[in-house]
């Protein structure tokens, strides 16, 4: 069964971006998925800031990604990037920290204008963490999702569609690139 640890760099508990990962995650788990969520903005802030690699809480959330095969990583765009909260996990990671990972970017914002934020802040850093593949992502519009009553979320139709094809190929990516060498069948 594949794990796949979903890292949240929203520092807003309600963020919509709740909405998508919660999409994404029942997806995975419908497939037989092992999936684990990290909310960055939950760790220490004092670890977090200063940059305390040795931190039992930073050290725990390394091994969370270092266990898994797969990464989900998302965050809400502020100024035309992704969070500095992600930022600061991602910098405490090891320097390969993301070897051999396959990795599924979401990003959230306010308008269509930061579309290409994962793109441009998000894939480089990624790369730099020796991510094995990246997957397009998903950039998602606030007004794409709508926050119920009771605290839920529903997405549009075509947000929807998009992360279904997202998850589709994420899954296919990380179940063909896992398989031990010499047993694909070319």
């Amino acid at each position: 069964m594949p794990k796949a640890i979903i890292i949240s760099g929203s520092p807003n508990p309600v963020s919509r971006l709740n909405g998508i990962l919660q999409y994404a995650e029942e997806k995975l788990a419908s497939l037989g998925w092992d999936i684990v969520s990290l909310h960055v903005a939950s760790l220490p802030a004092e670890d977090l800031i200063g940059a305390r690699f040795d931190s039992p809480a930073i050290a725990e959330a390394s091994r969370l990604v270092a266990e898994a095969d797969a990464v989900i990583i998302a965050s809400p765009v502020y100024k035309a990037s992704y969070t500095g909260v992600l930022k600061t996990f991602l910098d405490l990671l090891p320097q390969k920290g993301l070897y051999g990972k396959i990795v599924l970017p979401l990003f959230i914002g306010g308008t269509l204008a930061h579309l290409l934020a994962l793109d441009f802040s998000l894939k480089p850093l990624l790369s730099a963490l020796y991510a094995k593949h990246v997957e397009p992502g998903v950039y998602a519009v606030d007004s794409q999702i709508l926050k119920t009553d009771d605290g839920g979320y529903v997405l549009d139709e075509e947000l929807g569609q998009r992360l279904n094809a997202a998850v589709a190929s994420f899954v296919e990516t990380t179940l063909l690139l896992k398989q031990p060498a010499g047993t694909l069948n070319i």
